[in-house]
């Protein structure tokens, strides 16, 4: 069956020579479909996951095509080992023009990254940039220039699976980037409990005394000026806030238990400010506080 098969495509390859028709080209495609399949597979395994082994093959079709109009069967050589070059010329070929980065600073990223890792191995440890230029025989500035070309080589689709699941989505780049403008939602319930504690039983000037001053971050100034009171006063009560939260029980354990990264140092001159920082500008009658720029006075009294 085998003899008869290698007996018919040799027969075809004689028809085609001689009459070059469309049905001929597509019999023989078909039969040497399996080695565009074979070299797409060797390719797509060394490309990241967002390019499609579909694509490849569909590349390397129009290579088997070429291949199979410029063969010549007077030469002696098997078909396979002549189109194997010319389907993978055409895969690469394709994947150039789809790769937005120039051919010169990808060899260049691929010098790079070979050196580094050479050197790793043998000096056991990250190499310096003054060892990895020393290897590639340049400058430091030319070096610091191809390490910057490099890093936008680096980068990747928001598309890219990240990792498969058992279920029929998978997960991808853009699901697990992390959002750093984000409010943290523990951090603000932290802030929103410590806020009603603290000011329970307060008047309402105390009360915005404690919120514009500890969570809206502004200064004894700003606050006399928002209150139409004069710095000393804001001072003062602000002092006598500290002794009454004191005398109430809240100890340094305790507060430090309720607000965790937020909240007030209550035994300190200069307050910590809501992050746990200790204030610069201390709350002192005889101190002249530099205004800040952001100065937001929509608090809510509760």
């Amino acid at each position: 069956m085998a003899k008869s098969t290698v007996k018919d495509i040799k027969q075809v390859w004689i028809d085609f020579k001689k009459h070059k028709t469309e049905a001929l080209r597509n019999t023989l495609m078909e039969h040497y479909l399996h080695l565009v399949r074979y070299n797409a597979e060797r390719i797509h395994i060394k490309l990241p996951d967002e390019v499609e082994l579909d694509d490849l093959m569909s590349a390397g079709i129009f290579g088997l095509m070429d291949a199979i109009n410029a063969f010549d069967l007077n030469r002696g050589v098997k078909f396979e080992t002549y189109c194997a070059p010319r389907i993978r010329g055409a895969i690469l070929d394709e994947l150039r023009s789809m790769d937005w980065v120039p051919r010169l600073v990808r060899s260049r990223a691929h010098r790079l990254d070979t050196a580094t890792k050479a050197l790793e191995t043998e000096l056991g440890r990250i190499p310096t940039n003054v060892e990895i230029a020393g290897r590639l025989q340049v400058s430091l500035s030319e070096f610091e220039k191809m390490a910057k070309d490099a890093s936008a080589v680096g980068l990747v689709s928001l598309s890219r699976k990240w990792f498969e699941t058992d279920s029929n989505k998978d997960v991808r780049e853009i699901d697990v980037l992390e959002d750093k403008r984000g409010a943290d939602p523990v951090r603000e319930i932290q802030r929103k409990d410590l806020k009603e504690l603290i000011t329970k039983g307060l008047s309402r000037a105390e009360r915005l005394i404690i919120i514009l001053y500890y969570f809206e971050e502004m200064t004894m100034k700003e606050i006399g000026a928002t209150l139409d009171l004069s710095e000393s006063r804001v001072s003062q009560m602000h002092s006598s806030i500290l002794a009454r939260l004191k005398a109430q029980g809240f100890s340094d354990d305790e507060l430090k238990r309720i607000h965790g990264p937020i909240g007030l140092d209550i035994d300190a001159k200069t307050p910590a400010d809501p992050w746990g920082n200790v204030r610069t500008d201390a709350p002192k009658a005889s101190a002249s506080a530099k205004p800040r720029t952001k100065t937001g006075s929509n608090a809510n009294a509760n």
